[in-house]
């Protein structure tokens, strides 16, 4: 099968991203193939609720809008192969490769939609209360904690910048930090400082979180004196830093920035013709879940003029 292509188009990664991506070339009548790692879903398989999508005024879980993107991307064609993508190959390439721990699958273009992961910080009970009180997007779950006190850990950009989100809608935000100064920058130091509703714990780490069936407190430690400490808390959202799933894209030619994160430009086109990168994986997204879609729909619809221009000549529907 040396030279021809087994699809269309691959997408790694079936999160939201990857899923409304197969979506769209599915309908476009290419050959879509999504290759996912787990489960399709992505992060919001680890949301309890979602509150924060358009169409859904009553919520709706994150297992269930997996299904139901899951299904309808498969309807129009969409296929899912289960496998770990471990690199690509001939990417200046007609056609380009997939290379995954079970097999290698070729395609004429490709869509990165791997996504990435929050920073834990791996303590007892963060797993288990995520979701059930720990949280790492104020936006997405800050609503939950209505009137209610929250912790933040974390010292950096984005730790201020949703702590002082969480002030419009929470009791009191205590920040915990490991240090006894921020990283943040200094217009955000300040305003967080100046916030009456925020407070700050120095030289804080936190021990373990519990609860019973829901977050209630976590366990604090200072870092200098070893003195231990609760804090009664429903919410907890952790700010440690965020990392790309790209670690299969070290040796190729795909450019990325000092975070490992894509570097693409509005149209998810990255500096390799046909290899386009979307959603949480690249520089600069929102990493929110109605961005993750647009991305992958704006990815979609380029992959599909690059292939149409490479020479092929599958029509695409009106009525997308």
């Amino acid at each position: 099968m040396a030279g021809k292509a087994d699809f269309d188009v691959i997408i790694v990664g079936g999160g939201a991203t990857g899923l409304s991506a197969a979506l769209y070339t599915s309908r476009a009548m290419l050959k879509t193939a999504i290759v996912e790692r787990l489960a399709p879903g992505g992060q919001i398989l680890l949301t309890d609720v979602i509150e924060n999508y358009p169409g859904f005024p009553d919520g709706i879980t994150g297992p269930e809008l997996s299904q139901l993107y899951e299904r309808q991307a498969v309807k129009y064609g969409a296929e899912v192969l289960y496998d770990s993508v471990i690199g690509l190959k001939n990417l200046d390439g007609a056609v380009k490769t997939v290379v995954g721990s079970e097999g290698e699958y070729r395609a004429k273009a490709i869509i990165i939609s791997s996504g990435g992961d929050h920073n834990k910080l791996e303590v007892p009970g963060e797993e288990e209360y995520s979701g059930k009180g720990v949280s790492y997007c104020a936006t997405c779950d800050g609503n939950f904690f209505r009137d209610m006190p929250v912790a933040v850990v974390g010292g950096g950009d984005s730790a201020m910048q949703e702590s002082l989100y969480l002030t419009q809608m929470t009791e009191k935000v205590t920040v915990l930090h490991r240090r006894d100064k921020l990283r943040a920058s200094k217009i955000l130091q300040d305003r967080a400082m100046k916030h009456p509703k925020i407070e700050f714990k120095w030289n804080t780490v936190v021990e373990r979180v519990q609860g019973n069936g829901l977050m209630e407190c976590v366990l604090l430690k200072n870092t200098h004196s070893g003195e231990t400490s609760t804090l009664d808390v429903p919410g907890l959202f952790i700010f440690v830093g965020f990392h790309p799933n790209t670690g299969f894209l070290r040796e190729s030619s795909i450019e990325l920035d000092g975070g490992g994160h894509i570097i693409a430009n509005m149209a998810m086109e990255t500096n390799v013709p046909g290899v386009y990168g979307a959603g949480d994986v690249r520089a600069n997204s929102d990493r929110q879940l109605g961005t993750a879609v647009g991305d992958g729909i704006t990815a979609a619809l380029s992959a599909y003029h690059y292939i149409e221009e490479s020479g092929d000549d599958t029509p695409f529907p009106q009525t997308l």
